[in-house]
């Protein structure tokens, strides 16, 4: 039997994406095997957000080449939907596919195969329909990826992204709700909904449908036990929003609601649609119906033009927010949007002195998030096993272990001690 391995790079979506492309070369015959084995197809989900994105997949080509010179190489994603011609060219892959005819993969490398020629299947993605794709499984054993939504149509000054993804599509909500519910008899307790845009789900359908119809829908599937929503822009989150969420006890109280920066000159030349006063009123939102819900974001530092003045805001901001987590990115110029364009560029050891200052200030409001933690009793969904310990999350995506094999069980958990990960507990 043949076998076949991934490696995937970049976002949840991607995630999605591998995962069902595997479950399809599966269905033809093919045994998965592990990327840093022999192997008889490799496939590499390529990320380009940022130069180090693109580095790490072309380097993951290369691996997969040293490691059987005789493999077929797949490549896909966003790096090939930008660069197709040129990676087929470059890399010797068989296959390089974009972010559209996923669901043909399998199809397409046996057709090159076959024929003995490479083939580049990477197509417009500006008006593609949504793509069928669907999982019956993800990794781990109780929580799984749900992608509900692909594309946007943002363009923020310093992303790629719309240019690789395509605009906004949204899948149907019936479609949702069945692989939501297959993914429940298959053992999954909590899904965790993502898309390119989150944000923008249904607004292409223009019959009233929105992201809060479809969090409502799988709210109903007997088996899903918890839903976490991915990463949402701000505007998304007011008083409605939050009041809907807030009656429906399934939805994790753990709130991704994406920064960028902390100043309003900053994000105006970042063209982000909504400024600090903004951002602020919808974590006040949220903090109203969920008190002690986690609130996390991305911040970007170095933008073009940024000042130390301008940086400084964003710290301030940051510390005013006072978030659970925060993960901070340097600025990366990418080739094709406008802010690599600006003038004013921020040297790079600026840029990671920023970035180490707001990592500071990061885990700084981390811990304290986690102190505010201790002594609560917290619901655990219990993932993983190790030496007698059981390890798992709380609603609020905090890690948490403690003694038994509970895999697979949602317990509470009396939140005693703090680890390095998170906190140690005891079954209530």
């Amino acid at each position: 039997m043949k076998t076949v391995a991934f490696h995937t790079l970049g976002c949840k979506v991607n995630q999605y994406d591998s995962e069902a492309m595997l479950e399809l070369f599966e269905k033809a015959g093919y045994a998965p095997g592990k990327f840093n084995e022999k192997c008889d197809v490799y496939v590499v989900n390529t990320c380009t957000v940022t130069g180090t994105g693109d580095k790490k997949s072309l380097q993951a080509v290369r691996r997969a080449q040293r490691l059987n010179p005789e493999a077929a190489v797949i490549v896909c994603g966003c790096l090939a939907q930008r660069d197709g011609e040129k990676l087929l060219r470059e890399t010797g892959a068989q296959v390089v596919i974009g972010n559209a005819r996923r669901n043909e993969v399998v199809a397409l490398l046996e057709k090159a195969l076959a024929e003995n020629t490479a083939i580049c299947a990477v197509t417009d993605v500006t008006r593609a329909a949504y793509e069928p794709l669907f999982i019956t499984r993800h990794e781990g054993k109780t929580r799984a990826v749900l992608k509900i939504q692909e594309g946007c149509d943002r363009f923020c000054a310093y992303c790629i992204i719309p240019y690789v993804r395509g605009g906004i599509r949204s899948r149907a909500v019936e479609d949702v709700v069945k692989e939501a519910a297959c993914l429940a008899e298959s053992g999954y307790r909590e899904v965790v909904l993502t898309g390119i845009h989150l944000t923008s789900y249904g607004r292409d359908f223009k019959d009233g449908t929105t992201l809060l119809t479809v969090i409502k829908a799988l709210h109903d599937i007997d088996g899903v036990e918890r839903i976490r929503l991915g990463s949402l822009e701000p505007v998304i989150a007011n008083e409605e929003f939050a009041c809907a969420l807030s009656k429906l006890p399934k939805v994790c109280p753990q709130f991704h609601l994406a920064l960028q920066s902390g100043c309003d000159t900053v994000l105006k030349r970042m063209r982000r649609r909504y400024d600090t006063a903004a951002y602020r009123e919808s974590v006040l939102a949220l903090r109203k119906y969920f008190p002690d819900c986690a609130l996390t974001t991305d911040v970007l530092c170095g933008f073009p033009g940024e000042t130390a003045e301008e940086h400084g805001q964003t710290l301030a901001f940051c510390r005013e927010m006072g978030f659970a987590r925060m993960h901070v990115f340097p600025y990366s110029e990418r080739e094709g949007t406008l802010a690599a364009t600006m003038p004013d560029p921020v040297p790079r050891h600026v840029r990671e002195d920023r970035a180490r200052e707001l990592i500071r200030l990061g885990d700084g409001m981390a811990e304290s998030y986690r102190r505010s933690q201790l002594g609560s009793v917290r619901s655990v969904l219990f993932e993983t096993e190790k030496n007698g310990k059981s390890f798992g999350y709380t609603m609020e995506y905090m890690h948490c272990e403690a003694p038994g094999d509970l895999i697979g069980k949602t317990l509470n958990v009396h939140l005693t001690g703090l680890t390095e990960e998170g906190f140690s507990g005891e079954i209530c």
